[in-house]
């Protein structure tokens, strides 16, 4: 698997990305869904790995930067094909080292609430990640949750 920074241009991470919004919002109601489209994952505080195995692509990941000292973890979504393979676990790995990389001291992201979203909580909670307060511009609801890595 070779994970590496991604411009966005390809289709392949493009049909990901539409996967990943069309997904979220399948599962969330109108105004609950905090994924960011192409655009947002173009802002000059967000960086996005995607993971190949040659021209396949296994999975996309984003970290964006909200202050000197701590981030947020955008987008992670592995293709359907490479589901409990181990790519999203890799993917947050690298994310993770970037980020102390940065010098950040946390951590954070919002994800949906439900059932549907039972195996990345997972994920997440095996790497560390607890439960926490909302952040940034979230508002909390009954549809989502948040959660935070003190690195």
């Amino acid at each position: 698997m070779d994970i590496r920074l991604d411009d966005l241009s390809g289709l392949p991470v493009q049909a990901l990305l539409a996967a990943h919004l069309s997904s979220m919002q399948k599962h969330s109601p109108p105004g609950s869904v905090y994924a960011l489209d192409l655009s947002g994952l173009k802002a000059p505080n967000v960086s996005l790995w995607a993971a190949w195995d040659g021209d396949d692509l296994m999975g996309i990941g984003a970290l964006k930067q909200l202050t000197e000292t701590a981030g947020e973890i955008k987008s992670m979504r592995t293709a359907s094909a490479h589901l409990r393979q181990g790519v999203g676990l890799s993917i947050l790995n690298h994310i993770i080292a970037e980020a102390k990389q940065r010098g950040y001291v946390r951590l954070s992201l919002e994800t949906g609430s439900g059932d549907e979203f039972e195996p990345a909580l997972r994920l997440y909670r095996k790497r560390g990640f607890e439960n926490g307060a909302a952040f940034g511009d979230y508002v909390a609801s009954e549809f989502n949750q948040f959660l935070h890595l003190e690195l």
